[in-house]
């Protein structure tokens, strides 16, 4: 990968389902700050309580693991489309998310949105949105892969019924069929690069081209599947290869999702411009990232820097 001088986002990658060697790459790869997003883990959640302690974790000791490999950490917290069938259980949860939207960290309500377009994913999607309005957040709508097109128009002609501005929605897992559609209506249009599936970076980088930078945003979406936290790097690397502007790179990699979440005011460039020390020797709940006899990195790191300096032996 060859991204000279350019800072990185990934705004939608699952990192409870990653290892802390995907940290140690990614920040390597030039990535300064993540989002990540409430989402479905898999298996079907049977009780509130499970929601709450992933809530809680993806505000504490996600957040607290990133920064010990000096990334800046932030979450959309929501319920997700899949999840949102199981409707009393999803009431239950509903009453949750207020305890969470506003906590340090969180730059929006998402995932949220539809799945198999059922009754039950449109009356909490609606709910959401409401909340979402409610505390001044952005919202990142999760697009079904199944009847993808008209799924995306009718969670954008929600968004607007709701009175949410198309600026304050992050419309996710866009591909040929739908990008148009979003841009033409205001909304910003993300793209989720996956390995083998959904986008891959080259058609990524056809998508730039024909379309420019504006409101365009590249992620990995990388989960416990067949994933890659490496997609925004990689894609970076490859737009510059083809001949895409590196001005351009920067805005679809980098500023949109600055300038898209940062409407939560809880993300700025500051918060890893300025120079943060990584101490691995610190714990959070009497845990700690590294595993007997490791080495921890303790020091100063700016953008850019490799974690391997300064180290306490």
């Amino acid at each position: 990968m060859n991204t000279p001088n350019l800072m990185l986002i990934d705004p939608h990658i699952h990192m409870t389902s990653r290892t802390t060697d995907d940290y140690q790459r990614m920040r390597q790869a030039g990535i300064v700050a993540i989002i990540e997003p409430a989402f479905w883990l898999g298996q079907p959640r049977t009780e509130v309580g499970s929601f709450k302690d992933y809530f809680s974790s993806l505000v504490g000791w996600e957040r607290f693991r990133a920064s010990q490999f000096g990334i800046k950490h932030y979450c959309t917290i929501g319920l997700n489309s899949k999840e949102a069938n199981n409707e009393a259980l999803a009431e239950q949860v509903m009453e949750l998310l207020p305890l969470f939207v506003c906590k340090e960290g969180v730059v929006g309500v998402g995932e949220i949105g539809y799945d198999d377009q059922t009754p039950a994913e449109d009356k909490f999607f609606r709910a959401q949105l409401d909340l979402a309005k409610e505390v001044g957040l952005p919202v990142q709508v999760h697009t079904p892969h199944r009847d993808k097109k008209a799924g995306t128009i009718k969670s954008m002609e929600v968004c607007l019924e709701h009175g949410i501005a198309p600026d304050m929605v992050v419309i996710d897992h866009n591909n040929e069929e739908t990008v148009k559609d979003v841009l033409d209506r205001g909304f910003w249009a993300a793209f989720t690069i996956y390995p083998n599936s959904k986008m891959g970076n080259e058609r990524m980088v056809e998508i730039v081209k024909q379309y420019g930078s504006e409101r365009i945003i590249v992620n990995s979406s990388a989960d416990w599947g067949v994933s890659d936290p490496l997609s925004v790097p990689k894609t970076a690397s490859l737009m510059l290869e083809k001949g895409i502007s590196i001005e351009d790179v920067r805005k679809v990699c980098y500023q949109n999702a600055l300038d898209s979440f940062g409407k939560s005011g809880q993300m700025h460039e500051s918060d890893w411009l300025t120079p943060s020390t990584v101490d691995q020797r610190e714990k959070f709940s009497d845990n700690s990232v590294l595993r007997g006899g490791q080495t921890p990195v303790v020091g100063e790191i700016k953008s850019g820097d490799m974690l391997e300096s300064n180290i306490v032996r």
